[in-house]
């Protein structure tokens, strides 16, 4: 906290690639001394592997810092694929589909269209239970992150929001420090009473799978009947859970909310998308359907970051640093300029920065330019940016959980950092003050 107004940090998904891009974005907050004053961290997919290892390690950053280097060096579709649930699941379809050929080969045609129609109803009614990937996954992060930790051993002066999507109830189901749950299970629309769960011994490792679950990729994630505070609510609800992206790519969505106990009036946001890539060729129909849902997810980006930089001059009024993967770090101080001529940056921000009346009345771009980039100590930052080619790899890491090189490693966080600093001191003056 600062000046008495709630810090909060949002952290985005997007893989690994998400997981150590926001080590650089905590790594220079630290620099600055601003990471011991935040209040929230809201997280979604790859960015909940990052903002809950740092949960776990309240005085000891180096220790965080190599576990999630050293983490995002490992694989975890390759644990989940050597597994030997997977492997024997595997095994008997493979077994199944040959019989299935064999008999039809031999002249049993009926035989093998009966087994090929019991196998196709096993996996439209048992697919999730017979593929239980994202709890495969779980094993993985409870391995290379979480060592068996649960919600009550996240730091206590921090509260955290691990977000996934509930797919039941179309709002994001939210894990923290000392609760989780669903403000549509919180606040029912009829008489019944609330329906609330017991997150103390809620792992960890689970919450961060349900977070990351990716549709068409993972299974979504089940609360199990331990940990409903009245057992008969699981008559009432059966939370499904995946990605946190699906709602709120951003993770940002809890810490803007005003009445929300996340709320906070000074908002860091790391986003380590990337600008869409183009695209024009579609073989069948699940690559479809992961295209289709990349186009949602990044409408929805695009919604709520013209919400969160455009619109909060008018309405909430918070100072809300924006960095992106996607970003050029030498078009920051000309967005900067831009919502100047808006009229869309705050007046303190101007204040802090130096920036009269007249200056802007006058449209003395030149004049504006060089008092922000003094005002932040630009040509310092900038010194450390990376080079087009390190940029180009940053930029090339996909999003998934396959392993990464120290060459995509140290691009990635050094983009973070130097894109954090710049946006922070623009943008969060009070921090400075």
């Amino acid at each position: 906290m600062k000046n008495k107004k709630k810090i909060g940090l949002s952290l985005s998904g997007g893989g690994y690639r998400a997981t150590i891009y926001h080590l650089g974005t905590l790594k220079k907050l630290k620099e600055l001394e601003i990471l011991d004053k935040v209040d929230v961290i809201s997280t979604n997919s790859g960015g909940s592997i990052t903002g809950a290892t740092y949960g776990l390690h309240k005085d000891n950053f180096e220790a965080f810092e190599a576990i999630i280097r050293q983490g995002v060096k490992r694989s975890v579709i390759k644990g989940v694929l050597v597994s030997w649930q997977f492997l024997l699941v595997f095994a008997t379809t493979l077994f199944w589909m040959l019989t299935i050929l064999y008999l039809l080969a031999n002249g049993y045609a009926w035989s093998s269209f009966g087994l090929l129609i019991a196998l196709v109803v096993v996996f439209l009614f048992f697919q999730f239970n017979l593929f239980p990937i994202s709890t495969l996954n779980e094993k993985m992060y409870n391995t290379f992150f979480f060592n068996g930790k649960t919600l009550n051993d996240l730091r206590k002066d921090v509260r955290f929001a691990i977000n996934a999507t509930n797919l039941e109830t179309g709002r994001l189901f939210t894990f923290s420090n000392d609760t989780m749950g669903d403000s549509v299970y919180d606040f029912p629309s009829d008489d019944d009473e609330p329906i609330k769960f017991e997150s103390d011994n809620f792992p960890i490792a689970r919450a961060v799978a349900a977070s990351t679950a990716v549709p068409f990729v993972f299974t979504p994630i089940k609360i199990d009947k331990e940990f409903f505070s009245n057992t008969e609510d699981t008559k009432r609800a059966k939370p499904r859970l995946v990605d946190g992206g699906v709602y709120d790519n951003q993770g940002a969505h809890k810490i803007t909310q005003t009445k929300s106990a996340y709320g906070s009036q000074i908002v860091i946001i790391s986003d380590a998308g990337n600008t869409m890539p183009f695209k024009n060729t579609y073989r069948n129909t699940l690559t479809m359907l992961i295209r289709t849902s990349d186009v949602f997810m990044n409408r929805i980006k695009n919604l709520q970051m013209v919400h969160y930089l455009y619109q909060n001059h008018n309405n909430d009024k918070r100072e809300i640093a924006y960095q992106s993967l996607g970003w050029d770090i030498e078009d920051s101080i000309r967005k900067f300029i831009d919502g100047i001529e808006d009229d869309i940056i705050l007046p303190q921000v101007l204040k802090h920065h130096n920036i009269t009346e007249d200056d802007v009345t006058n449209k003395d771009w030149e004049t504006i330019k060089n008092k922000v980039k003094a005002s932040i100590n630009y040509k310092a930052i900038i010194a450390n940016a990376n080079t087009k080619a390190q940029l180009e790899i940053a930029r090339h890491v996909k999003t998934n959980l396959t392993p990464l090189k120290d060459e995509q490693i140290e691009a990635l966080i050094n983009h973070a950092s130097v894109l954090t600093e710049i946006q922070v001191k623009l943008y969060c003056v009070s921090l400075f003050e």
